[in-house]
């Protein structure tokens, strides 16, 4: 996909504007390392010229591959200032995954860093032949992080305005249902968004947010939340590894106010034994997402925190669609506490049906939305951009309604994506489906998702095995986790003679839910 038309580096000008008014306020926390604004904005620049300095060619597609360096959000807009197009790296990617995502991202530099990715990041420099840049000293390039040499000039931001620079955009890592990662593309459009809304929210009157973040910037919400917080002047707090008992504590010692986290640590939280030796007062705004709450936890949730909640929904292609703030039982709407609110910001919504209908209020069919923070198609795959992509709408994927005040209700998805873990992997059928059958003693499999108490879904396999196979149910583990991830492994299994079929020929996977269902009883439980 090539770029399309934007405006260059407009959106990181006016964020440079707003650090220099913002001065000596704290704006960003990593672990013991503290910035204010006014260091903040220095390090963009100073990112920005020793890049191009070492020969980076402005408006150039440069892959990252970044743990938790606490100048990430500073890189990203130094690379953004040159008009280049992000492709960020996951750390979970397996070694085919990254292979190819790389090979359709086509990256024309590599930023890696040292101490996280050195030897990841040797094979790719090794493979591409590309120009290689580094955070950290050590590694295959220059390290960007490096002080400026006495006496050298301050970067010329008009340097970085002509036509010639490129458009900034953000290319970020998804997967596919086949395994196969899809890189889905953000232009300016998304920041412009982002500055947009936290326009809007420093307007409103709201508090300074000290805003907690255990999403990472190679996810397009770890980059939504992380600049609509310092495009608002408030503290970007960012921990590497969620974990509950320092989690509460951070929140605690930082006075944390604001923070987003995924359902299975929200029940973590709750289940914690130390929880109410922890004051928490400060918190304004939790939200909560990435997969559907349980509903009795999240009465649980409002009963411990108080009117704090917030559900909130998005996916990586449009990443903020509705919000629910202030959560708690309506005894005049009981139900709405399934929901996940109402629009934000811009979003505009439509329930359509099978043949692209719209549908009237109440009426159940797939979610379509249209916002500026909408995605601009996958790279390198035109029919699933055409598939996904109508008109400027989205299509979510999502099965639900919206009732007669705007509030969306979701009650299943299109595909089968199993959403696992407390750090809400997306997994799919297929791709364990594939690395089953690839024992010889494996003549089927179909994978489903199921409840879980600890993990939310996880896959339950029903596997035909050969005559006189001695497999077990460890070594079918040992070899998914070893062609994909752990997460992908699936949690639970059945041996069958055979799989149901549809009339077409195909595994009917209806079926096998059905059976699950009603064979297994998933016990409501607040421990694990």
């Amino acid at each position: 996909m090539d770029s399309l038309p934007g405006t260059g580096p407009d959106y990181v000008l006016r964020a440079l504007e707003l650090f220099a008014k913002y001065g000596d306020r704290e704006a960003l926390v990593v672990g013991e390392t503290r910035f204010t604004y006014t260091e903040l904005r220095a390090a963009v620049l100073d990112i920005a010229a020793n890049l191009v300095d070492s020969g980076l060619r402005p408006g150039a597609t440069v892959a990252i591959m970044l743990g938790f360096p606490p100048q990430a959000p500073m890189i990203q807009l130094a690379l953004h200032l040159l008009g280049c197009r992000t492709a960020w790296v996951s750390n979970a990617s397996s070694v085919m995954e990254l292979a190819a995502y790389l090979d359709q991202v086509r990256p024309e530099a590599l930023l890696y860093e040292v101490a996280v990715h050195e030897q990841r990041g040797r094979d790719i420099v090794d493979r591409l032949r590309i120009p290689t840049f580094c955070v950290g000293p050590g590694g295959a390039g220059p390290d960007v992080l490096a002080p400026r040499p006495t006496g050298s000039a301050p970067f010329d931001v008009d340097s970085v305005t002509g036509p010639a620079t490129g458009t900034p955009e953000s290319v970020f890592q998804t997967s596919g249902t086949t395994g196969i990662p899809k890189p889905l593309l953000h232009t300016a459009n998304l920041y412009e968004q982002i500055l947009t809304l936290a326009e809007q929210i420093v307007a409103a009157g709201e508090p300074r947010y000290r805003h907690l973040s255990v999403t990472p910037m190679w996810f397009v919400a770890g980059q939504t939340s992380a600049f609509l917080y310092l495009f608002t002047g408030g503290t970007l707090l960012v921990m590497r590894f969620f974990r509950a008992a320092e989690f509460l504590e951070l929140l605690e010692s930082e006075q944390v106010n604001s923070t987003f986290i995924t359902p299975l640590m929200l029940y973590e939280l709750l289940d914690h034994p130390e929880i109410d030796k922890h004051d928490l007062s400060a918190m304004v705004v939790l939200s909560v997402g990435t997969a559907a709450t349980n509903p009795v936890r999240l009465r649980q949730a409002v009963d411990r925190f108080g009117p704090v909640i917030r559900i909130t929904y998005g996916l990586s292609e449009s990443p903020f669609i509705s919000a629910f703030p202030g959560v708690a039982s309506d005894p005049h709407r009981q139900e709405r506490v399934g929901s996940c609110g109402p629009a934000y910001g811009d979003v505009r919504l439509q329930i359509r049906g099978e043949d692209g209908t719209v549908l009237p209020a109440g009426g159940t069919g797939e979610l379509w939305v249209a916002s500026r923070l909408n995605f601009a198609g996958y790279v390198s795959r035109p029919e699933q951009t055409a598939e996904t992509l109508v008109d400027g709408w989205v299509r979510t994927g999502d099965l639900g309604y919206v009732d007669d005040e705007g509030y969306i209700y979701l009650t299943g998805r299109v595909s089968d994506v199993i959403i696992t873990t407390s750090g809400s992997y997306h997994i799919f059928p297929r791709a364990i489906e594939d690395a089953l059958t690839t024992h010889p003693q494996v003549r089927a499999a179909a994978v489903i998702g199921v409840p879980h108490p600890r993990l939310g879904e996880a896959a339950h396999a029903y596997v035909v095995l050969a005559d006189g196979a001695t497999v077990t149910e460890q070594e079918l583990i040992d070899l998914v986790t070893e062609k994909l991830t752990w997460a992908w492994a699936p949690r639970s299994f059945d041996f069958v003679d055979d799989l149901p079929r549809t009339g077409s020929g195909k595994t009917n996977t209806r079926r096998l839910r059905e059976e699950y269902a009603a064979l297994h009883v998933l016990v409501e439980s607040t421990t694990d």
